[in-house]
This record gives structure tokens, C-alpha cells and sequence, in this order.
């Protein structure tokens, strides 16, 4: 993606925004004995500027969640750097920077079933990051702090006695929630933080984090696969698919203006509110072998102002093309003039 600063990067407006968090050709490979590793993350560069809220969609097995992961430092990173406000945060660091990092950066994870203690009560579970990082003075500071996370998460107070176990999926999906807020971190990876949610739950838990953004400044990575979702609460959205971005854009260039087959196919699958519409879709199934890349190596090639496609040579000047084309017939579409008061 060009030459990197790791402080601020110029947007389309001229706007200079500072970058949280800046993934530098991360590879992530996972060891299979008696195998070849196993590339989970193929040298994945891309920023997210502070606070705002970056989409990372693909299907399973794409390596999105990996990405998640590395980052808050779950998974080793084989190669490349992570930074964020411009300090590598993975390999070794230093303990003060890590507990730092520690409360910075919380993660929201897919699984409710299997992301909290079944053995401990809901109240040491929210508030484990309070214990961690010292921020709380008394008992009954730590308490309110609990029950004010649970209601903000939409769940009772006293559920902070309960255990795991008592509660539906999407009552655990919401404690998890609330266990990455308590301790108001600056940076939030969000993998697939409503999955387990029914659908006006959903909009309840994505309103919370818009509204916790907008109170605390919040930045979000949203991982997820419903595209429909993405396009509601994101403002840059990244596509992987085998590890691979294969295209970034703007949430809103994205949807409009698709240019790799690959993110084209994606958008042909989500489902339209109308039966009818629904019926006559034409689903586009995108094929791999469709590319030829034995002359070299694609590269991610910014093809209209802050929108990037993976290609080699060939197709990028093909997507380029392609853009022209879209800009022209943009240009020449007749305009809806309002009438005049006396026509």
C-alpha cells in the first residue's frame, strides 16, 4: 500500500487522521507435524485510524479471525509488525507497555459458550479486567462498576451472582460484551460480537457500541460475515479471502462499487427483504482458478482514491478500466433537475 507512516495517513477529503493501529505484512502460520505449516495469514498490511470502526468480512476460514487474534497477541505473528500508535506491540515488548496494551486493547469473542469460566460467577468474570489493571479502589467501586456494565450491556445487576450456565447464548454473547467495556478500553476487536444474538438484540448490542464510541471514543475492528451488518456500522471495510486482503475501500465505494470477483460474489449472496427480488438474484460464484499468477505475485493496488484491489499487472489495468468506465457513466447520467417555481 505504498509508502507507510505509522502516525497519520491523508484521506480522499485531504482529512489527516492519526492511525491506531497500523498491520504491516503480518503472516501467521500455524505448525502441522510431519506437514508444511499452515498459512493462515498471507502478508496482510492495512491501518485503522482512531475512531473509527474497520470491517473485516470474508467467509470461514478466511483468516479474519486469526488477524483478531494476533493482534491482541492470542496468536505469534510469523513476520511483519503490528503497531499501534506507532509501537510494535507484537514478539517480546516490555511488561509495563504490555499491561498498557493489555487495557487498551479488549477483544469481544464469537463463542459464548466457550469464552467464559463456567466455574465463576458473572460478577468476577466482568470485572477481572478491574482486577488486572487497578481500577478499582473498594469492594462496593468494583460492584457499581459491574452492575453498570450489565445494564449498559442490557442484562440485570444482580445476574452478577449467576453463573454462566443460567444463561441463554446471546445473555452470555452480552456478558462477554460487557467484560472487554468495563475496564473502557481505546481499541475493541469485535469478532463477530452478535452471531449469537437474535435480531432485535442485535440492533440493541450494535447501538450500544455506536453510542460506547461516540461517549469514549472508541475505535472497533467489527470481523464478521453478514456484509448487511458491515455496511450499517462501518466506515472502511477490508475483504480476505485465504488470507489474503483482496480488496479496501470506504464501507460505501465498497458496496457501490465492487471490483474484485471475489467481493462481487460476496455481495450477490446477501439476501433482499423482498421475495421477489430474492427469487430472480443471480448469484455470482467466484472462482479462484480464474486467476493467473505463475508470472508473479498479485499485489494490493489503490485503484481510485482509498480503494485498493488485489491483482497482478494485467488486472489491475483492467480494474482501472473498470473504474474509468463506472466515473464516465456517472458523468454522463442525465441530472433530475428540481423544476422551477413557475413550471
Amino acid at each position: 500500500m505504498g509508502d507507510r507512516d505509522v502516525t497519520t495517513r491523508t484521506r480522499v477529503n485531504g482529512e489527516s487522521r492519526p492511525v491506531l493501529l497500523d498491520v504491516d505484512r503480518l503472516r501467521v502460520e500455524f505448525k502441522i507435524k510431519a506437514k508444511e505449516p499452515l498459512v493462515a495469514v498471507r502478508d496482510v498490511s492495512f491501518q485503522i485510524f482512531e475512531g473509527e470502526t474497520f470491517g473485516l468480512v470474508g467467509e470461514s476460514g478466511s483468516g479474519k479471525t486469526t488477524i483478531g487474534r494476533t493482534i491482541i497477541r492470542i496468536h505469534e505473528a510469523t513476520s511483519g509488525e503490528i503497531r499501534y500508535r506507532g509501537r510494535k506491540i507484537n514478539g517480546a515488548i516490555p511488561r509495563e507497555f504490555d499491561r498498557e496494551i493489555t487495557q487498551k486493547i479488549q477483544m469481544i469473542f464469537q463463542d459464548p459458550m466457550a469464552s467464559l469460566n463456567e466455574r465463576a460467577k458473572i460478577d468476577y468474570i466482568v470485572s477481572e479486567g478491574l482486577f488486572n489493571t487497578g481500577q478499582f479502589s473498594s469492594k462496593s467501586e468494583k460492584a457499581a462498576k459491574v452492575a453498570d456494565v450489565l445494564e449498559e450491556v442490557g442484562l440485570l445487576p444482580e445476574f452478577a451472582s449467576r453463573f454462566p450456565h443460567e444463561f441463554s447464548g446471546g445473555q452470555r454473547q452480552r456478558i462477554g460484551v460487557a467484560r472487554a467495556l468495563i475496564i473502557r478500553p481505546e481499541f475493541i476487536i469485535a469478532d463477530e460480537p452478535i452471531s449469537a444474538l437474535d435480531v432485535s438484540i442485535r440492533a440493541q448490542v450494535l447501538n450500544l457500541l455506536a453510542r460506547l464510541q461516540r461517549e469514549f471514543g472508541l475505535t472497533y475492528l467489527f470481523i464478521a460475515h453478514d456484509l448487511s451488518v458491515v455496511r450499517f456500522i462501518t466506515d472502511r471495510v477490508a475483504v480476505i479471502h485465504l488470507g489474503r486482503i483482496v480488496e479496501l475501500a470506504e464501507t460505501e465505494d465498497l458496496f457501490e462499487n465492487p471490483l474484485h470477483p471475489y467481493t462481487t460474489s460476496l455481495l450477490s449472496a446477501i439476501p433482499l427483504p423482498d421475495p421477489r427480488a430474492e427469487k430472480n438474484k443471480v448469484v455470482t460464484f467466484y472462482d479462484p482458478s480464474m486467476h493467473d499468477y505463475s508470472a508473479g505475485e498479485p499485489r494490493l493496488a489503490e485503484i481510485t482514491p482509498g480503494h485498493f484491489v488485489l491483482g497482478n499487472d494485467a488486472e489491475i489495468a483492467g480494474y482501472h478500466e473498470v473504474a474509468a468506465t463506472r466515473v464516465g457513466r456517472r458523468q454522463r447520467a442525465p441530472k433530475n433537475d428540481a423544476p422551477t417555481p413557475n413550471a
